[in-house]
Order: C-alpha cells, then sequence, then structure tokens
C-alpha cells in the first residue's frame, strides 16, 4: 500500500471529526508556528524510529505544509502506519488554511529554520555583491563562499547554516517549549 490515496482537507476534516487523527509529519520547527489544532505532530525524520500510530489508532491522515513531502514519503509512511486506514492531506496544511478550516499561529514563535536559512543566505550573498562593487571586489568571496555552503549542503544533506540558526536563542527556546 505504498500510494496512499489523497483526500481533501474537506474529507480529511470529517473523518476527523468521526474519530480520525491527523499527523503532522513536518519537523519541530515548522510545527512550532503554524499548526492544525488536535494534530499530532509526529516528524518524518522519526518515522522510521517510532511508529506514529497509537492504541486506539484506527484512521491516520498525514500532512505537511504543501503535501509534497507527504506524497514523497508515503511508502515510508504507510508501512509505519501498520494496519490503520492511512491518508495523505492533499494540498497539506496550506490546503488545509484555503477552506477555511481552523489553524493555529503562535507568531512568538520564529519562523522554520529552512526560511531563516534562505534569509540568511540571501541577505550574505546580497551584502557580498553589495560590498564587492561598492567597496573592493574581495567582498564578492562572500557571496562565493555562501553559494558553495548551498551546493554543500544539496549534495550532502548538512547545512552548517541551519545548525548555527538552530543553536540561537530565538529557536532554541521555541522548540523546548511545549506544545
Amino acid at each position: 500500500m505504498s500510494n496512499l490515496q489523497t483526500i481533501s482537507p474537506a474529507r480529511a476534516a470529517e473523518l476527523v471529526r468521526q474519530g480520525a487523527v491527523l499527523i503532522d509529519i513536518r519537523e519541530a520547527d515548522e510545527a512550532a508556528r503554524e499548526r492544525i489544532p488536535g494534530a499530532r505532530h509526529h516528524a518524518l525524520s522519526r518515522i522510521d524510529k517510532d511508529a506514529p500510530v497509537r492504541e486506539g489508532d484506527d484512521v491516520l491522515v498525514f500532512h505537511c505544509r504543501s503535501g509534497a513531502r507527504t506524497r514523497g514519503n508515503a511508502a515510508r509512511l504507510a508501512a509505519a502506519s501498520g494496519a490503520c486506514e492511512t491518508y495523505i492531506l492533499d494540498g497539506g496544511l496550506e490546503a488545509w488554511k484555503k477552506a477555511g478550516l481552523p489553524v493555529t499561529l503562535d507568531r512568538n514563535a520564529p519562523i522554520d529554520i529552512m526560511r531563516q536559512v534562505q534569509i540568511g543566505a540571501g541577505s550574505l550573498v546580497l551584502i557580498g555583491i553589495i560590498l564587492g562593487t561598492l567597496v573592493a571586489p574581495g567582498f564578492y568571496a562572500l557571496s562565493a563562499f555562501v553559494g558553495a555552503g548551498l551546493v554543500f549542503a544539496g549534495t550532502t544533506g548538512f547545512c552548517g547554516m541551519a545548525h548555527l540558526l538552530a543553536r540561537m536563542p530565538w529557536n532554541r527556546r521555541a522548540l523546548a517549549a511545549p506544545k
């Protein structure tokens, strides 16, 4: 059962009213800021280590932000679901919101780490270009260094900037706070 059926937000909400469990597979930093009320958080990175199924679970509906992560990992999710009837929320959290269904937003929680990386890397590249143009050409090396770091992160799956940002005080507080 590697091709899990996708269902609309309206159908997912109906199943939840009937006792189904929504499972948010995003990482903790993503779920800290915005989430569907009542959804159980179980990061995709933990799926192979411990199953998201609990005693009494009959129907599971997995979701991420856009639906791409859940569709891309359908086989893993199906395997981790055991004998439960299992679905994927088509369009994820974004589709849920567009359908007018409730979402909890914690504006005090930081934006997710990958968005912080994008903002930081983009800012450093821009600063390198501006300083290289206005001050000294040697500042172009900053843009090259950030570009090389992004290529390294993309090819190895290790992002040094993400690990550094995760240790920042604003992120540690958000990830340590109980949900």
